[in-house]
């Protein structure tokens, strides 16, 4: 019997199969290693607390920030996308007056609404990944096929997340509970059935599909190992104790992938001529990747400056206690501009073209 003939000609790929492999679906190693790095701090005696604020930083300084900032070179930083959209970027405005609001007045909601959106800002991206790897095929996929992959990505990250929302009710992120901002009625554990019913659905069409797809020879290949990992990494992180730490997991995957994708689509488009952004963005992006991530590093010890600034005013000022003038001076620096970055990137990951028709000196660089 002869081997199928798969599309994995070097077309398929976002870049290139070492780049792809290296920062998209191999770069998955990097999930575990915030957990694992709390748990051997808690054996050597350290606090909890301390050790997951500690690793809760380094991964925002590391990679969370610089990832967040990435967003702005595409949208607030481009003179072209403001000419083109006033609406929507003035509309960016709104975003840190609610996470003020909230910040002071209903911290639990705010957090509750952070982690739900950030789950779907990471859904979203997959998305987009997988969307791009379609478009990069000749033929066009059937609309089953699509929804069957979209199903078993943004299906996955819920059923344990529901179980422990609904049955086991420890819900946590840090210290807050995340099911007191919930209604009861959204707590029945007829919604972890359903979460979970749903999941096993698609992951079993998937698993069937994919194997029509290869006794046809017409698996893609990158794509498919893409989603299989992201899968199974989406389903298992949620049913680890520090559900704080082990998203910082999922946010380190995440904020890697989005690094290399963001500094790839600017190169693109400084190839194709269609950058007209301020000009300190356009040399770090030609300069290399090293200096794009050192500039993105820079904004994010920005946000440090600007916490603190707050803190002061709400310590002195507010006569608010240490741990409510830190908490709140944290999520308000942070959360301020993370939103942002999800609300530009809800229309950025609509734009799979970004990725299409590469100049090669693009794929060069």
């Amino acid at each position: 019997m002869s081997r199928p003939a798969f599309p994995t000609e070097a077309g398929l790929w976002l870049r290139s199969q070492r780049w792809d492999l290296t920062f998209i679906t191999l770069s998955v190693i990097l999930v575990p290693f915030p957990y694992l790095a709390w748990l051997a701090l808690n054996t050597f005696g350290f606090n909890t607390d301390l050790t997951r604020n500690v690793i809760n930083g380094l991964v925002a300084l590391a990679v969370g920030g610089p990832h967040m900032y990435c967003t702005f070179t595409r949208t607030m930083l481009d003179r072209d996308f403001i000419e083109k959209r006033p609406a929507f970027a003035r509309s960016t405005i709104a975003i840190p007056l609610i996470v003020i609001t909230l910040a002071l007045f209903n911290l639990e909601l705010l957090l509750t609404v952070f982690f739900f959106w950030a789950s779907l800002h990471v859904l979203h991206q997959i998305v987009f990944i997988i969307g791009v790897y379609d478009k990069k095929r000749r033929d066009t996929l059937s609309l089953p096929s699509r929804v069957i992959d979209y199903a078993v990505v943004l299906t996955s990250l819920y059923p344990i997340a529901a179980y422990r929302l609904t049955i086991s009710r420890d819900l946590l992120i840090g210290t807050n509970d995340l099911g007191k901002s919930i209604p009861e009625f959204l707590k029945q554990p007829l919604f972890f059935y359903l979460a979970a019913a749903t999941f096993g659905l698609a992951f079993v069409l998937f698993i069937a599909k994919t194997i029509k797809e290869y006794r046809e020879g017409s698996l893609h290949v990158p794509k498919a190992v893409f989603i299989l990992v992201t899968t199974i990494t989406s389903f298992i992180v949620p049913s680890l104790g520090n559900l704080d730490t082990a998203f910082q997991g999922m946010n380190t995957w995440h904020s890697f992938q989005y690094l290399a994708l963001t500094w790839y689509i600017n190169r693109i488009r400084i190839e194709k001529g269609e950058m007209h952004a301020l000009s300190i963005v356009k040399r770090v992006s030609q300069a290399g990747a090293a200096a794009y991530y050192l500039l993105m590093v820079g904004f994010t010890v920005g946000t440090v400056a600007v916490g603190a600034l707050i803190f002061v005013v709400l310590r002195f000022g507010a006569a608010m206690s240490v741990s409510a003038s830190f908490d709140r001076a944290y999520y308000i620096s942070v959360l301020s501009f993370l939103w942002m970055h999800y609300y530009h990137d809800h229309f950025l990951f609509t734009q799979p073209q970004a990725m299409l028709n590469v100049p090669a000196a693009a794929l060069a660089a």
